[in-house]
């Protein structure tokens, strides 16, 4: 009998109703994110400046998909949390029923009467009559938990279909951003691009920094005099992309590698903009980088921003703050539920034609 007592106390877990309460609010909160950014899309449709209202849609898209993506881990893990419990309590529960079975097989009279008599009847019994409403207990509390599996199931399945959604509306979104780019035709221009100036430059220079140190001689030379000072705003711009500091200045890779520069991990997909406004100077692929796109915003300062599937814009022109300049790979958006960044982006920040540490230009969180 004690054996029976010491199990059915092993078998109860308080059910983490909290944790469930929780994940329930981040689906909703991802939800209404979604709504929002399918909103925004619709509405793009007839704004003014459509690049502006559709970044601002690809980019409510992607904080979206990110919140879902939480709200998919988190149910997931609360789903294998609650079927591991079960696991483990399933041993328990066939020993109790083993326990109850070899009780039910033995004589009546046996179980009738106690070995050491009446007294020892009597105390088997009213350990029975405590038994049977903890046993009444457990099986409560094992349909409770069950219930919350199934409902872990369907959030997590719920959860799943939002993503899906999500994937085909900022997909159409990005499209349609691609589009407007490519129509804009207002933007200011500061000097058009000499293309067989330019592709002699590449062609006769192996690194960034003659690359860099090259552009300059393509340029006109009033164009750093008409650049504004942008020292005050040191640390205060925004990331040019949704993303995470995988690697910082100078910081050797895997291969033992380093650059002057930062590596942001960032979704696949994902929209690169410009921080403050600028002059494009350079944009195609270039070295090893990928394709780049350098900026110039202010004087004798550059932006370069390597490894982007697509690039938007023209040489000379000049782009306002939060303008997209590109795109990332688009390839693992389908298969990016379990939260992992796909692609990188490489930023490198120069003045007066020396790298410096990104990081003291860019807000990082």
């Amino acid at each position: 009998m004690r054996l029976v007592i010491g199990l059915i106390a092993g078998l109860w877990v308080p059910a983490s109703g909290a944790l469930a309460q929780t994940e329930q609010s981040m689906a909703e909160v991802a939800v209404a994110q979604l709504q929002s950014a399918a909103f925004l899309l619709d509405r793009a449709n007839g704004a003014r400046d459509r690049v502006r209202a559709l970044t601002e849609t690809v980019s409510a898209y992607e904080a979206a998909l990110d919140a879902i993506r939480n709200g998919l881990r988190a149910a997931t893990v609360r789903e294998t949390q609650l079927t591991l419990q079960l696991d483990a309590k399933r041993d328990k529960i066939e020993r109790l029923i083993a326990v109850l079975q070899s009780i039910g097989k033995a004589p009546a009279p046996s179980m009738l009467l106690h070995p050491s008599g009446p007294t020892g009847t009597a105390r088997a019994g009213m350990i029975l009559s405590d038994v049977t409403p903890a046993l009444q207990e457990e099986a409560d509390a094992l349909v409770a938990e069950l219930e919350d599996l199934a409902d872990a199931r369907r959030l997590r399945q719920d959860t799943l279909s939002a993503l899906q959604e999500g994937l085909v509306g900022v997909q159409t979104a990005r499209a349609r951003l691609s589009q407007a780019i490519s129509n804009r035709t207002d933007l200011p221009r500061k000097f058009s691009e000499d293309p067989i100036q330019t592709a002699l430059l590449i062609s006769s220079t192996e690194t960034l920094e003659e690359f860099a140190a090259g552009l300059n001689l393509l340029a006109p030379d009033d164009l750093h005099l008409l650049a504004p000072d942008i020292s005050g705003l040191k640390g205060s711009l925004p990331l040019p992309v949704l993303g995470a500091v995988l690697r910082g200045f100078n910081e050797a890779d895997a291969a033992g590698i380093q650059r002057p520069g930062m590596i942001l991990a960032t979704r696949s997909g994902a929209i690169v903009s410009t921080p403050v406004a600028a002059t494009i100077r350079y944009r195609g692929p270039l070295f090893d980088y990928g394709n780049v796109m350098i900026l110039e915003p202010g004087t004798e300062t550059l932006f370069v921003f390597a490894g982007l599937e697509t690039v938007y814009g023209d040489t000379g022109e000049v782009i306002p703050a939060g303008h997209p300049v590109g795109m990332m790979a688009n390839t693992n958006d389908i298969d990016a539920t379990n939260g992992v960044s796909t692609e990188t982006l490489y930023v490198e920040v120069r003045e007066s034609n020396i790298p410096v540490d990104p990081i003291n230009w860019f807000t990082v969180k």
